[in-house]
């Protein structure tokens, strides 16, 4: 056995082959509970926006569509890099593999402006729930809920992207050090599943914060 393979199949594991569809099936039951936890929070919302239909019209109004179309296009755009990353990895290019993992943290990072942008917006008009929330308009609990179930929501994916883009910083620095082959390139791929997984959950988010009220 090589140096190289040596390093890359842990004690644990009889072949890389066994490690890799390991690591992989972990991967995929750590998404299955991600889900789970965002798919409650989804369906709180659902539940809530039946009974305060237009109270979370209302608040979608509030939302800036400008921005955050930009933000889906830019998470998406880091998609596509992200999955150059691991095809460069998959070939054992790993220059372009750190290319594309650099250029995939400078969009996320981008998309984390955007939405840090938004928020202060949010601040300044007064719509951050708690003490100083102001509404004028009707059934204004459940307007102020709106936002809760927003920056809850929206703020739990900005963790994950952060937590990603950390992620992406130690396989950066490990393809400069040329740990990535292709035969060894497993940890990149799980990561790759890992940052699809958040950029499918932007466009939920997307879809359920900004969309509804585009007809007001």
């Amino acid at each position: 056995m090589s140096e190289s393979s040596s390093l890359a199949v842990r004690e644990q594991f009889a072949t890389a082959d066994q490690q890799r569809e390991t690591a992989t099936v972990g991967m995929w039951v750590f998404l299955v509970t991600e889900v789970m936890f965002f798919g409650g929070l989804f369906m709180s919302h659902i539940v809530y926006r039946l009974l305060h239909t237009a109270a979370f019209d209302r608040g979608s109004a509030d939302m800036n569509i400008l921005l955050g179309s930009i933000n889906t296009a830019v998470l998406i755009s880091s998609s596509f890099t992200m999955a150059l990353a691991v095809h460069a990895s998959q070939e054992g290019k790993w220059r372009r593999l750190a290319g594309f993992l650099f250029a995939t943290m400078l969009i996320g990072l981008a998309f984390l402006g955007i939405k840090f942008t938004e928020y202060y917006q949010h601040y300044q008009d007064h719509k951050v729930p708690g003490f100083w929330f102001e509404s004028s308009g009707a059934d204004p609990g459940a307007f102020q809920m709106f936002f809760v179930f927003y920056f809850a929501m929206t703020g739990l994916h900005a963790i994950h992207m952060m937590i990603g883009i950390g992620v992406l910083a130690v396989l950066l620095f490990r393809s400069g050090l040329e740990r990535f082959t292709s035969a060894y390139h497993n940890p990149v791929v799980i990561a790759g599943l890992y940052w699809h997984f958040v950029d499918i959950v932007w466009v939920f988010l997307f879809a359920i914060f900004y969309l509804p009220g585009l007809h007001l």
